[in-house]
């Protein structure tokens, strides 16, 4: 289609296609997109593109709005944002290099159908999860009925006896929830795996929407889409909720390793949009079993801490000693109901790979319920049988460490050559308890702008949940992340990954949609100038921290 086309008024054979829903020839933009797909793009599910190159319900609007971009235009655009990223310090290390976190111009919609089954699939993963975490660290009734073996919970690395007995004062331990959720080939959604302990990436949402509208507004017109906004408010209250009983005005703190940290702009984010403090490890104390905030007008006491501290190093008196981002004694203040943690130490044993095959039957043993959403199929390595089983099909399948996290230490059977095969075969006789085997689930795809072209991208799902003791609560759409190595199934921005703007729509029987002026903090509740993390292994980083201490625009959102 010549240049011509996108002068003026839209021509006649744009609006026929679009009324169509047709994608494969709308301007230049999807030129080949819908050709025969290879390997594993084969057998994906693609979240805009439908059987004869249809766009699926929710993208026609999109599409026809993109149509009117050529690839030189979208290039543009795609270079202002990640300009706007650097600016705002909205970058991660990838191989030593500082590097704008890539944000993809296409964004990913869910319909009112699709995200009542991830919300609600989700928030009932949340209190299984929690009544599980409950039953663990107090009476194990789960582990004397058979549900769980005791030695599958007591050998993970991340069981900590140090808190067993102990109850949070509203009998909440996961107040936020980053729930990874995958689309298999038949399109189903499923549970890839869940974190509990100190979910990273919420900031990424409320800076890629603030950033998108601002950089391609004409996506939004016209398009009911609920707000990201109410993420801080429904954060803090949850916290406050969750103070020590008798506390009515309780103090709240985000406690962060410090700057050096790849994931203090979200720290710094959440603290000021919350309205709260922002502290490190020395900003507070301990005095018997209260604990206190250090200020140039004394000490004032803290009775809630949102800490993005690993278990770990939270309290160098409980665990490692020479932890110098924790505070030591917080352990003890938070056993006696003196100070909340949230998400409560201890947490990390739900996040364990293993224990991950056990939650459909935690939903049914808790709840009384089926899940919602499945899992992807998974090998429990301890079982000899499956054991052999995994190891024989290995060429098939993808092993996990159950502690593992950022992408890290997986191996990709198809992928990976015979000696990293044999090598990992050796890893699991000799420690089988520290790997999972899963089936390798090709992800579903997305219309990504890569190189100047469209390309298809496989994507995940990271929605998180809010648990103020009475309600669950998912923020509306959640981070996708997209790997951009064509056919990378590894979506980690530490290993090179993306996202995308996600949009959840409303119904016609929803509430006629607020308009905003772009420049109204309202709108995406989030100021431009504090960006998000980079998502990389926790702990690592928290060594490394130790180790270096001394307008007019108008759109339209769906309240």
């Amino acid at each position: 289609m010549g240049a011509e086309t996108h002068q003026g008024g839209a021509p006649t054979e744009i609006h026929r296609k679009h009324e169509s829903g047709k994608v494969e020839d709308v301007g230049d933009l999807f030129e080949g997109y819908d050709e025969p797909r290879s390997g594993r793009l084969k057998d994906s599910f693609d979240e805009v593109i439908g059987p004869g190159g249809i766009a699926r319900p929710g993208y026609t609007e999109v599409v026809a709005a993109l149509s009117h971009l050529d690839p030189d235009d979208l290039s543009g655009r795609a270079t202002r944002l990640a300009r706007a990223f650097m600016d705002q310090g909205v970058t991660f290390d990838l191989d030593g290099e500082e590097r704008p976190f890539p944000l993809d111009v296409v964004p990913r919609i869910l319909t009112p159908s699709e995200w009542t089954t991830v919300a609600e699939g989700v928030a009932q993963r949340v209190r299984a999860l929690e009544a599980f975490l409950e039953d663990v660290y107090t009476n194990g009734r789960i582990l004397d009925d058979g549900i769980v073996p005791y030695e599958v919970v007591v050998s993970s690395p991340s069981y900590l006896r140090a808190v067993h007995g102990f109850n949070p004062p509203n009998r909440v331990r996961i107040h936020v929830a980053g729930i990874d959720v995958v689309r298999d080939e038949a399109g189903e959604f499923r549970v890839l795996e869940d974190n509990l302990r100190c979910p990273s990436g919420v900031s990424y949402v409320l800076a890629n929407r603030a950033a998108m509208a601002r950089v391609l507004p004409e996506l939004f017109w016209g398009q009911p889409i609920r707000t990201v906004s109410d993420y801080p408010a429904r954060l803090v209250q949850a916290l406050r909720l969750a103070a020590p009983r008798g506390v009515a005005d309780p103090t709240v703190v985000v406690l962060t390793p410090g700057v050096y940290n790849s994931a203090f702009y979200e720290h710094a984010l959440l603290a000021r949009l919350m309205g709260i403090h922002l502290v490190e490890g020395r900003d507070l104390v301990c005095h018997g079993t209260e604990v206190f905030l250090r200020t140039t007008e004394g000490e004032i006491p803290v009775h809630v801490i949102y800490r993005r501290v690993d278990d770990d190093y939270i309290d160098p008196l409980q665990f490692r000693p020479q932890s110098l981002v924790g505070c030591p004694g917080l352990l003890n203040a938070a056993r006696a109901g003196r100070v909340t943690v949230a998400n409560a130490v201890g947490n990390g044993i739900a996040d364990d790979k293993l224990i991950y095959a056990y939650v459909p039957e935690m939903i049914r043993y808790y709840l009384d319920e089926d899940p919602i959403l499945g899992n992807i199929e998974t090998f429990q390595l301890l079982d000899s049988e499956q054991r052999a089983r995994a190891l024989a099909h290995r060429r098939e399948l993808v092993f996990k460490l159950v502690d593992g996290s950022g992408g890290k230490g997986l191996v990709f059977g198809p992928f990976a050559t015979d000696d990293e095969l044999d090598e990992v075969c050796a890893k699991i006789e000799r420690s089988p308890r520290s790997w999972v085997a899963q089936r390798l689930v090709a992800l579903s795809t997305s219309p990504t702008w890569v190189d100047h072209r469209m390309a298809r991208r496989h994507v995940d799902l990271r929605p998180f949940a809010v648990n103020d003791g009475e309600k669950v609560w998912v923020l509306p759409g959640g981070l996708t992340r997209v790997a951009l190595q064509e056919g990378g199934l590894v979506v980690n921005s530490s290993q090179g990954g993306g996202s995308k703007d996600t949009w959840v729509v409303v119904g016609p029987r929803q509430l006629a949609p607020t308009t905003y002026a772009e420049g109204d903090s309202s709108s995406t509740g989030v100021p431009m100038d504090v960006g998000p993390l980079a998502d990389t292994d926790m702990g690592r980083e928290q060594q490394q921290q130790q180790q270096q201490q001394p307008p007019g625009n108008r759109y339209v959102v769906q309240q």
